[in-house]
């Protein structure tokens, strides 16, 4: 307890700025003095009151050069490079000065007592900045061992020994305030490996073993690659936490304050960074165009991706955004959030949208020219139980606002879908593929242009599998994924807003956009890095439970269906879906049938008619399966 008391006061504790310049004035008349004996080869054989009286006019230039550049407000203990830079500047400007009075002197024939010669002033200047230079350092260094006793350093490699290595080292050799002790670097470049860099050996990963780990006690590797392939840094990570390593990362130059970087910005890698692939950006400056001054009507507006196309909008300036939503808890927490951020050009409306009547008073009161509709219920095992709902509600609902969209001349309708709409097994992914197929069927009726967005799962949001990981990790585990090589499409929240506000702005009517997400992700590899990034270990901390596929589960998702290809567009990250033909007519009248259905029908019943609107709609591990058998006979 002492001892933790005692290291918050010196941390807490900084000397007076006015004490450092008084210390540094004290540190140059030192170094006169030593000036005058190192030119008189350390014999006392100089007029040493001359030299006393000399101090008073070098204490106040000194004065006058250290104020000037500043450098007494240096905290001592975080010197840098920054602070040895002003103290090369002000010695030179206090070298100037005696330089500029000796000149004076000799030319007005004044009090020689104040002349120095060139030699006494040049042994001055290098001797004021070894000292000034090397006292800082010294303190520096001094606090930093002090630090340390009270603290177990933290053994760590920095994996990249190229520029952005060596400013990570830099910057962690120059933060007192650091616990990290570099033990080496880490490099792929084969010329590197073997060599040494500040004393420290360069190694290649493979050399990374436990018996390596357990050698040098390595704590963490810190990951200093600029620009770093999102798939190499996926393959790095998981190398690395099998041997339960911490791993952080440095983050790009253009993240780094006033362009220096900060020990306090190497952070952990988040579970985004190993996606695999590249984060993907949309910059369209068509995108602030085609929002600016417009009234949006967002349904789902307080689910996941709902907000936060409602958060990009808000950015844009449209005229008026209508937020619908029937979840009124969510929907008042994003009405907090805008307020609190002194928005105004919103309004929030507790709605559901397979109320017609409803939804008809909103779309005649407010007139909206673009919808976004996020609206869904998209949870695959309640759906699988619940189908009355999932069409009343995925298909009834979209249906709605679309039919009201083409009778209230909204300019565009974008629909957000799923990659579980392609192929489906499961009544909530074949619900979302007969709104994709309702909408396609009212291109051309009136002005409006329906446009659909496809992707995968996102991360973080509501009910997907991060937050239910996260909670597990936190009671303690096990971690439980559905099969061992499931795997799934992954995006963050803000790329599928950004495609969503992208798609409506190149979309000309009837297109099913999709990204280009890479790689899809094994949900077990998912769960054990989750695991190792919470600072746990799998699997003596955190277990994984294999609890097999749930109703209508499949074990890869798609993101074309059978029969479909794509489209590029002029950005390489989106593509257009290329569907195959339907009879608009038949399945319009298919989807108003099942529009209609009846609270007392049965489940087998309804799904029987998704089936027959779906034909590539094949149950997995459901109990509708015997639909598709009877099927076949």
């Amino acid at each position: 307890m002492k001892e933790s008391r005692l290291l918050h006061i010196i941390k807490r504790r900084y000397a007076s700025k006015w004490l450092v310049l008084i210390f540094d004035v004290g540190i140059v008349l030192i170094t006169l003095f030593l000036a005058y004996l190192i030119r008189s080869n350390f014999q006392l054989n100089f007029n040493l009151g001359i030299v006393l009286k000399q101090l008073p006019f070098v204490a106040i230039a000194a004065i006058f050069s250290f104020l000037l550049v500043k450098s007494h407000k240096g905290v001592v203990r975080y010197t840098g490079f920054k602070d040895l830079v002003n103290i090369i500047i002000g010695t030179n400007i206090l070298a100037t000065i005696l330089l500029l009075a000796t000149y004076g002197v000799r030319k007005f024939n004044l009090d020689t007592a104040y002349e120095l010669s060139g030699s006494i002033i040049y042994i001055h200047l290098l001797l004021n900045i070894l000292a000034l230079v090397g006292i800082k350092f010294f303190v520096k260094s001094f606090y930093r061992s002090l630090i340390s006793d009270f603290q177990d350093p933290t053994k760590v490699i920095i994996y990249g020994a190229g520029n952005s290595g060596m400013i990570t080292y830099d910057a962690i050799q120059s933060d007192t305030r650091s616990s990290f002790e570099i033990i080496g670097f880490i490099d792929d470049n084969p010329k590197m490996i073997g060599k040494k860099i500040n004393l420290l050996n360069v190694y290649s990963l493979d050399q990374v073993d436990q018996e390596f780990i357990d050698k040098h006690e390595l704590q963490e590797i810190i990951i200093s690659i600029q620009n770093i392939d999102p798939s190499r840094l996926l393959e790095i990570t998981t190398q690395l936490f099998n041997y339960n390593l911490k791993v952080k990362i440095v983050p790009p130059v253009k993240n780094w304050i006033g362009g220096d970087l900060n020990v306090q910005q190497i952070k952990a890698v988040k579970i985004e960074d190993l996606l695999g692939r590249e984060q993907i950006i949309i910059k369209n400056p068509v995108v602030e165009e085609e929002y600016s001054n417009q009234i949006i009507l967002v349904t789902g507006a307080a689910g996941s991706i709902g907000s936060e196309i409602a958060r990009k909008l808000m950015q844009l300036n449209p005229k008026s955004l209508i937020l619908l939503d029937a979840a009124e808890s969510p929907l008042y927490d994003l009405q907090q959030e805008f307020m609190r951020k002194g928005l105004s050009n919103f309004i929030p409306e507790i709605a559901n949208v397979r109320d017609n009547d409803r939804m008809e008073q909103i779309f005649d009161k407010y007139k909206p020219k673009i919808v976004f509709h996020a609206a869904a219920y998209k949870h695959v095992p309640l759906m699988e139980g619940i189908p009355y709902e999932a069409v009343r509600v995925n298909i009834g609902g979209t249906k709605c606002v679309a039919d009201l969209a083409v009778e209230y001349g909204v300019n565009k309708f974008v629909l957000i879908s799923t990659d579980k709409a392609v192929n489906p097994t499961n009544v909530m992914g074949a619900s979302k593929r007969i709104a994709e197929l309702y909408v396609s069927c009212l291109k051309g009726k009136g002005r409006t242009k329906f446009i659909t967005t496809r992707f995968g799962n996102v991360l973080g949001s509501s009910g997907s599998v991060i937050p239910l990981f996260q909670k597990q990790i936190e009671l303690g585990g096990p971690i439980t994924v559905t099969h061992r090589d499931i795997t799934r499409y992954f995006m963050t929240i803000s790329e599928a807003a950004q495609l969503v506000l992208e798609a409506a702005t190149m979309g000309n009517g009837g297109e099913i956009f999709v990204f280009d997400m890479g790689k899809p992700v094994k949900i077990f590899d998912l769960a054990r890095n989750m695991i190792f990034l919470s600072g746990k270990t799998y699997p003596d901390d955190i277990q994984i439970k294999i609890t097999g596929l749930r109703p209508g589960e499949k074990i890869y998702e798609e993101l074309l269906a059978d029969g479909e290809n794509s489209m590029a567009t002029y950005n390489e990250k989106i593509l257009i879906a290329r569907t195959k033909p339907t009879d608009n007519k038949t399945t319009k009248d298919l989807i108003d049938e099942i529009s209609n259905i009846n609270i007392s029908s049965q489940p087998v019943e309804i799904v029987a008619l998704i089936k027959k609107i779906v034909p590539e709609y094949i149950s997995n591990n459901s109990k509708y399966e015997l639909l598709d058998q009877s099927k076949k006979l």
